[in-house]
């Protein structure tokens, strides 16, 4: 009986994804426009994966392991002094780069005013920037645990910004 219910699930879960991919197949090809429209709304802004993650376990289970979401430790990133820099905050004299929280790795590139940068959205639903990095150990849309090394700060200096809902963060409040 178990083995009928599942066997179900999982014809269900694939048929969903199916229809899902076509639908949003033709609505691209069906004119240049959804195509513009589709890139400018899913390629060009930030993905919240933790929406989408919501969804995916009200409807379908688990799909990512727990996320811890207590309060961020200034352990878990160690720093020699902080100041206010653009929209967030330049640490000094870090070395090893780990997350403040788990998270999805949505966006690894330069921007301006930070560097060479890596954001990971948060389970929480906070994007965290750690900008000004070199030798960046993780690939896009990686999901990685909080307290891992993910880069190097480049000549100790790291520019952190959070971000949720579109605005920025206080670091000190935050911490």
């Amino acid at each position: 009986m178990k083995h009928n219910k599942y066997i179900k699930s999982l014809f269900l879960r694939i048929l969903i994804s199916i229809l899902l991919f076509l639908s949003i197949s033709i609505y691209i090809n069906y004119s240049d426009e959804n195509l513009l429209f589709f890139k400018k709304n899913i390629y060009d802004k930030s993905f919240n994966f933790n929406k989408i993650n919501k969804a995916y376990n009200k409807y379908f289970g688990d799909v990512l392991p727990d996320a811890d979401l207590s309060m961020v430790s200034k352990d878990s990133l160690v720093y020699k002094e902080a100041q206010a820099y653009h929209d967030g905050v330049l640490l000094t004299g870090v070395n090893n780069i780990t997350l403040f929280k788990s998270g999805i790795v949505v966006f690894i590139g330069e921007k301006e005013h930070y560097g060479n940068t890596i954001i990971v959205q948060g389970m929480d639903g906070i994007d965290y920037w750690y900008g000004n990095i070199t030798d960046v150990n993780v690939k896009l849309y990686d999901y990685i645990e909080s307290d891992t090394i993910i880069a190097n700060a480049k000549e100790g200096n790291l520019y952190v910004v959070f971000i949720k809902n579109g605005e920025v963060l206080n670091f000190e409040e935050f911490i």
